[in-house]
């Protein structure tokens, strides 16, 4: 992120320790590139979306959404990962099937929820496989930087670590 940019004043920063650590410098190192040469081509950002560290984080963030207890199509949930599968495992093998191009996204299990306002309609609500959620949060991670870089400093819509009260307080 911009060095400009004044972020969550208030916040007291955490140093990020092992797998986190490590993602963070990977997205750090990305996003300082992208800044520093708008038109540069990332060629090689597959190996970072496979990267232990990479679906360690974005596993934990899966699990930390409040979704986290909703299977998908596979009837797999957080819970059952951890208890059964063991976390290790499922990445291990979420891994290699990354890696080798074989990791195909389930269909997403659908079910019908109330429209928001109380008008008796139902919408469509697509719930992915755990699988698909880590893999998507692992893109999310790397991809990220990037297009961050091309985002002005005082651009507040749907940004990580911006929020509407950051904006209203500058001068």
């Amino acid at each position: 992120m911009p060095k400009e940019a004044s972020v969550n004043t208030g916040a007291t920063p955490e140093r990020p320790v092992g797998s986190h650590r490590r993602v963070s410098e990977m997205q750090a190192k990305l996003h300082r590139w992208a800044a520093a040469d708008p038109g540069r081509r990332f060629d090689d950002l597959f190996n970072f979306v496979y990267d232990p560290a990479t679906l360690v984080v974005a596993f934990e963030r899966v699990a930390g959404n409040q979704g986290a207890n909703t299977p998908g199509v596979d009837g797999l949930t957080v819970a059952r990962v951890e208890e059964f599968v063991g976390v290790p495992g499922f990445l291990d093998d979420l891994r290699s099937a990354v890696k080798a191009g074989t990791f195909r996204p389930l269909p997403v299990r659908e079910r019908k929820i109330p429209k928001p306002g109380g008008s008796g309609k139902l919408r469509k609500l697509g719930i992915p496989a755990i699988a698909d959620r880590v893999v998507q949060a692992a893109l999310k991670l790397v991809l990220e930087p990037i297009f961050e870089a091309d985002f002005e400093p005082v651009s507040y819509g749907f940004r990580p670590k911006r929020r509407a009260q950051d904006a209203m307080a500058l001068p």
